[in-house]
């Protein structure tokens, strides 16, 4: 009982660290983006999006490192998952979600290409090997180099946006740059305490790793990305919440999957399969929705948050 308590303590100071170091992360990294003219959609799908996502590849390579990459594939795929069914849906509840054209007919499908694929080359060989960390790598670096170019093409629309909404928050450079690397900081030690913290605790009570992946360490490094989307929605910065959540998609299993399996290959077990599906149709859903309605209602998040529970339903059998 005292080793729960212990543990429940750890768990809870990683979270803390983990929201507030989202939040300076975030409003640093906005704020350093902005002066620099790149619109609210490219912000949240590189700077936000690898901010909130530095949890998921904090604890992936941590676990790499220590030689248990197996968690790696339940916490990208549960975190993906958890994403768009939970963070988005609670985000939609607080307030709609206007999703940008390039997002529905470029980003989104990306999410989905990347998810049949990270599930091909994990059914492939049992695993993902280093050869597929390249393939994964290589894709990764093809994207962020489209979304330069398309922060080139966007300028004028960046540039009309700063003018609407200049940051207030830390107009000294150096004190930004300094917030910015402090966040980051205390997200790297806030998913390192929150996933010891609740791992331990599960195995406690006899929790499979399985199950801890999915559910304890995915609810736990999409903190960030759930704070950071209620924010920006509650702001009116719907580039920023749709971005963040379809950048740290992509980020989770191009980057933190290829940097993981380069360590160390990850295997891909036969339960992976259906997981990898339920992300693709989390994705798919998502994407019906954007490209249907253009916006994420009320409705639209119950829909989505009724599908995780379904899902949770059935990882708990």
């Amino acid at each position: 009982m005292t080793h729960i308590l212990f543990q429940l303590i750890i768990l809870t100071i990683g979270f803390v660290l983990l929201i507030k170091g989202a939040d300076f992360f975030v409003k640093g990294a906005s704020a350093i983006a902005r002066r620099f003219h790149v619109p609210q959609l490219i912000i949240g799908l590189t700077v936000v999006a690898m901010g909130t996502s530095a949890p998921e590849a904090a604890v992936s390579i941590g676990a790499a490192v220590s030689g248990n990459a197996d968690i790696t594939i339940g916490n990208v795929l549960g975190s993906n998952v958890m994403n768009v069914l939970v963070v988005l849906s609670m985000t939609a509840a607080v307030a709609p979600i206007a999703v940008d054209k390039k997002a529905v007919r470029f980003d989104l499908p990306i999410v989905l290409g990347v998810t049949i694929l990270l599930v091909a080359l994990g059914m492939f060989g049992h695993a993902v090997d280093r050869w597929e960390a390249i393939v994964l790598l290589a894709i990764f670096i093809a994207y962020m180099i489209r979304l330069f170019f398309d922060a080139k093409d966007s300028k004028d629309q960046a540039e009309l946006e700063l003018e609407e909404s200049r940051p207030t928050w830390g107009q000294g450079n150096g004190w930004t740059y300094l917030m910015t690397l402090t966040g980051l900081v205390m997200i790297v030690i806030g998913s390192k305490a929150t996933v010891y913290g609740a791992t331990q605790i599960a195995l406690e009570l006899g929790v499979s790793q399985r199950i801890i992946g999915l559910t304890i360490v995915a609810f736990g490094t999409s903190l960030p990305e759930l704070v950071t989307s209620v924010i920006a929605a509650r702001r009116g910065e719907a580039g920023l919440a749709i971005g963040n959540i379809i950048g740290s998609n992509i980020f989770n299993i191009l980057f933190v999957t290829g940097i993981t399996a380069m360590i160390t290959p990850i295997a891909f077990r036969p339960d992976f399969l259906f997981d990898g599906i339920v992300a693709f149709a989390s994705a798919a859903l998502l994407w019906i929705f954007a490209w249907r309605m253009r916006r994420l209602n009320r409705i639209c998040g119950a829909v989505m948050l009724a599908g995780y529970a379904a899902y949770f339903i059935y990882l708990l059998q």
